[in-house]
């Protein structure tokens, strides 16, 4: 695989796109600078059910399947388009352009719409689509919202941690820091809030349980934030190791994987 930046395609990063399992089948998305695709594998067997031809950039992130209203998509986030297929198929549905040139954050489904988004400047977008498109559902020049598309922001998306949906607001989180509050139903801004990090920035996306919002950043702390309209840092714990990974959240307990130990935390 050739997996390097648009525009060094010789500055090799790798592929970050992992497998997903829907049913009796697994789906993989490929983007490279060469060959581009996304396929379903039989769960048991691995054999090929279907492979579908793409062209686009080389992205980094993860496949979703969407289960919404009868409607059953899988939805991939990539630089030349954001596409829909059908999973038993593999026939393409829908796709909207305007994404960046590097994406990575996972597509997700909240409050009935799909929310994608992509950090590399100048778009930076975060997109609401609503389940059952169908077509080029690309937004017109200075269009915010279609039939297709519930609402955008320009100049707002994550680059590498995927947005955050937790009882009705979209919470969304800069490498750099920049922790922002939507409304998940309409897209207003709730508030936009800077955490003060150590200076590394943030690559885990955030997570939720129990009334809080929990953000790890590469500097090896843990914020914790009470979920809600308004901002408020409940408290920092320092890991006292570098934090890339996303924590796990099953049974009362969250896994945090850091650069040197993996961390159990429960009551």
């Amino acid at each position: 695989m050739d997996v390097g930046a648009y525009n060094m395609p010789d500055y090799e990063w790798g592929p970050a796109s992992s497998p997903t399992i829907w049913k009796d089948r697994v789906f993989v998305q490929v983007d490279t600078s060469r060959e581009d695709f996304v396929a379903a594998l039989d769960l048991k067997t691995g054999k090929t059910l279907w492979q579908t031809a793409r062209e686009e950039l080389p992205s980094w992130g993860t496949p979703n399947v969407i289960e919404s209203g009868g409607q059953t998509e899988l939805v991939t986030n990539a630089s030349n388009f954001i596409r829909g297929y059908d999973p038993r198929t593999g026939k393409e549905l829908w796709r909207l352009g305007g994404s960046s040139q590097i994406t990575a954050p996972t597509p997700i489904l909240a409050g009935g719409l799909i929310i994608v988004a992509s950090g590399r400047a100048p778009e930076r977008p975060i997109f609401a689509i609503r389940p059952g498109a169908r077509g080029d559902i690309t937004l017109a020049s200075g269009q915010k919202s279609n039939a297709s598309v519930a609402w955008s922001w320009t100049q707002r998306g994550s680059y590498m941690p995927t947005p955050l949906a937790y009882n009705g607001l979209l919470y969304v989180l800069s490498n750099q820091g920049l922790f922002d509050c939507y409304d998940l139903a309409t897209g207003a801004e709730v508030y936009r809030q800077r955490i003060q990090h150590g200076g590394s920035g943030f690559s885990a996306s955030p997570v939720a349980a129990d009334g809080r919002i929990y953000l790890s950043s590469e500097d090896g702390d843990v914020f914790v934030i009470t979920a809600g309209r308004t901002f408020a840092l409940e408290t920092t714990n320092a890991m006292s190791e570098p934090l890339m990974a996303t924590p796990a959240i099953s049974g009362g307990t969250m896994f945090i994987r850091g650069e040197k130990h993996l961390y159990a935390i429960a009551r």
